[in-house]
């Protein structure tokens, strides 16, 4: 499989074109990177192609908070401009400029 360029970028947020769900963008996959499991427990019918990028999202609904992986096909931008209240936005963003979360610097060794 060819890793296709990603649309999004970490720090975006999107929502899914489908389900009520919305999220901040915080790593991305070129191409499927999870278990097979996971993969074999999308139904048949709505499972997406694996050659794509797929993104993972501090994602929320209505009612919860929790975190995703996302095709790229299944989102679209949210251009609402309301903060996500994830409470894990802080370890890994240091703030929100227009819509979009600044990453925090990272120091390895």
């Amino acid at each position: 499989m060819t890793p296709k360029h990603a649309k999004f970028h970490i720090g975006q947020v999107v929502k899914h074109r489908i389900f009520p769900f919305r999220g901040v963008i915080f790593d991305v996959d070129p191409i499927y990177a999870n278990t097979e499991e996971w993969w074999n427990a999308i139904p048949e019918n709505v499972r997406p192609r694996k050659d794509q990028p797929f993104y993972h999202l501090l994602a929320e609904s209505d009612e919860t908070e929790y975190v995703a992986y996302v095709s790229e096909q299944n989102l679209v931008t949210d251009d609402s401009d309301t903060p996500i209240r994830h409470p894990q936005v802080a370890d890994f963003f240091v703030n929100r400029v227009d819509g979009v979360y600044r990453p925090k610097e990272r120091v390895s060794h």
